[in-house]
């Protein structure tokens, strides 16, 4: 599995280090929290207009590696 990496950031200076979405300072697990809570997709990309449907894809892909302890390369590394 290849984590599209180039959509997640971890910078200390950015909501404590915890990976967020690239460009933004929305914590990945933010939107496993709704996900969980049982939020569309589309409720998603309505409360945060900022983001796409790469972006929701991510943070599932990234989470799933790190509870799987898979290594995270960016796509074609």
């Amino acid at each position: 599995m290849v984590i599209p990496i180039d959509y997640i950031e971890i910078d200390p200076k950015v909501c404590n280090g915890r990976p967020v979405l690239r460009g933004t300072r929305i914590p990945g697990s933010v939107l496993l929290e709704q996900i969980a809570e049982g939020k569309l997709w589309d409720d998603l990309l309505r409360n945060y207009p900022e983001l796409k449907r790469e972006d929701i894809q991510a943070a599932l892909l990234y989470a799933t590696a790190s509870l799987d302890h898979m290594e995270i390369r960016a796509a074609g590394g």
